[in-house]
């Protein structure tokens, strides 16, 4: 009888059929943490639901969907009528659908609703993470809005809607919607200011046209927009609606959808307006500091979402290593693997600890927060995006010719891991805004060293990271230059200090020790042998 050779041994199971959530030990306890202990079962068991969700093998079948299956865009119907539309595969709506269902756009209106938002982001975006962008406008658009009560007062309802309707039709007549973003210009990139659109009053009553392009425009098949445009008095924010009232559509003209590295399922578009009817939110010439609390909130889901993509590229690393056996036992069980593994643990969870914190900071709401978030933010948003894409490459070889294979996911996460690094403001935007608040706002820095100062004395690697960072912050000299590795060091002394309040005594020390105390190679693995790296993995380890 001839051997059977299709017989298939030795390889891990998918990851599925588990409560993203409640695996997740970092995102729980920091909920934990931070959230009213009334609200807290509450909370933990619409988490845990939406984390058994995320974690179903149809909603991640979704997701691999949508992502090979990106959106078409339909400029004309069969008639040649101008329709500007977005087709989309039927696992988008889905994902979408749900995740609006959930809350995620409406952190505004309910209890702790910043924190139960974030930790429902990072686990929602573990399912597809290219959903998160018009989630994330929409969410980030109240703010903004509230510029003008008028306006917030209609608009404002519909955004925090748990309603998912897709059509496209007057908002007056939707239960919920969406919003997208448009900003920059072929011209000018970050730098907004060198915008060309022009905004024309048509009456008093706050009314203009618009005609110009936009070089990104997120979510094009959103219900309306907020865009930046030059008005009489200068750059001005303006409320592109997608429909008008009368059901005619606005000018909105789709030139093309961008064929990008990643976030494929997710549609970015150009869009040119020409005489393109909007409302004026905010005053003339004030235009970036109306939309600029948009920015905030959208920078501090661009950490969410990396932490979330850290997060599962973790996961998938650790579980496969625990299955899979190679010289005489299971790769989690080896030395030099475990390093890697734990490594790769450290960072994901000094992501997720630093995430949360800012999120509760939004909660509180106090000067001192607000003082703190505008530090904190920025340097947040550089450090930890930027570390996201080296993580999924390593975690990706950690399941070798496995991890290159499309099959596996990790090819997704990979692409997928320098997004959030490039929106919203690329890595020298960021540092030049933090510059920006040590110089403008001394109460920004008082309140970073308070927060940091709350840990000194209880390890002395993070008591030296501190006192090096406050001799760097005494140097203004050439600044702008070292600016990168300034916003490095605060971000890595403020990941060291919450580690060091919140986290198990072996992940703090392992953090310290190598972020901190400088034992540490170059790449991922290098950690000291000495340390508890079994009780670091463990932690870590996603239990299906």
């Amino acid at each position: 009888m001839a051997a059977s050779t299709h017989t298939v041994t030795n390889q891990a199971p998918p990851l599925v059929g588990y409560d993203v959530f409640a695996a997740d030990r970092a995102l729980r306890e920091a909920v934990e943490r931070h959230l009213d202990p009334e609200l807290l079962q509450e909370v933990s068991e619409e988490l845990s639901g939406l984390g058994r969700t995320t974690g179903s093998a149809q909603v991640q079948e979704w997701g691999a969907l949508a992502d090979e299956n990106p959106p078409k865009l339909r400029t004309h119907d069969r008639y040649g009528n101008r329709i500007d539309e977005v087709d989309f595969h039927p696992a988008w709506h889905r994902l979408l659908g749900k995740g609006v269902s959930a809350g995620l756009t409406s952190a505004w209106t309910r209890p702790g609703g910043h924190l139960r938002r974030a930790a429902g982001f990072v686990v929602w975006t573990q399912a597809e993470a290219g959903n998160g962008c018009p989630l994330s406008m929409t969410h980030a658009a109240v703010p903004a809005l509230r510029a003008d009560p008028a306006l917030a007062a209609e608009w404002v309802p519909r955004l925090t809607s748990a309603v998912y309707d897709q059509e496209l039709r007057p908002a007056s007549q939707k239960a919920g919607v969406l919003f997208g973003m448009g900003m920059t210009e072929k011209q000018g990139g970050s730098d907004v200011r060198a915008n060309t659109t022009e905004a024309r009053p048509l009456a008093e009553d706050g009314t203009y046209a618009l005609t110009g392009h936009k070089w990104f425009c997120s979510a094009p098949m959103s219900d309306g927009f907020l865009v930046l445009a030059q008005a009489p008095g200068g750059l001005t924010c303006f409320l592109v609606p997608r429909v008008l009232e009368d059901g005619t559509r606005n000018v909105f003209r789709i030139q093309r959808l961008k064929d990008k590295l990643g976030n494929r399922s997710n549609a970015s578009s150009e869009v040119e307006f020409d005489g393109t009817w909007a409302r004026r939110v905010g005053e003339e010439g004030r235009g970036v500091r109306t939309i600029i609390e948009m920015v905030a909130a959208t920078r501090l889901d661009c950490a969410l979402g990396s932490a979330a993509l850290m997060r599962q590229a973790v996961a998938q690393a650790i579980h496969h290593c625990t299955y899979r056996e190679a010289f005489g036992g299971r790769l989690v069980d080896k030395p030099l693997m475990r390093n890697v593994l734990a490594d790769l643990a450290l960072e994901s969870e000094a992501a997720t600890t630093l995430a949360m914190r800012l999120a509760a900071a939004y909660d509180d709401g106090g000067e001192r927060e607000r003082a703190f978030l505008r530090l904190a933010v920025p340097a947040a948003k550089y450090w930890v995006t930027k570390r996201c894409t080296p993580v999924a490459a390593e975690a990706l070889e950690c399941l070798g010719g496995n991890g290159y294979v499309e099959e596996s996911g990790m090819p997704r996460l990979l692409r997928e891991s320098p997004l959030n690094s490039v929106w919203e403001g690329a890595g020298n935007v960021q540092a030049l805004d933090v510059l920006r608040a040590l110089r403008r706002e001394p109460g920004a820095l008082d309140a970073y060293l308070r927060e940091v100062g709350q840990a000194r004395g209880a390890d002395h690697r993070l008591d030296g990271a501190i006192k090096d960072l406050l001799t760097e912050l005494a140097d203004l000299d050439g600044i702008e230059a070292r600016a990168r590795r300034l916003v490095e060091r605060i971000a890595l002394v403020l990941q060291g200090s919450l580690l060091v309040r919140y986290a198990p005594p072996e992940v703090a020390d392992a953090f310290c020790a190598s972020r901190l105390g400088g034992d540490w190679g170059t790449g991922f693995g290098t950690l000291p042998h000495s340390l508890d790296l079994a009780t670091v993995v463990e932690r870590a380890r996603p239990v299906a």
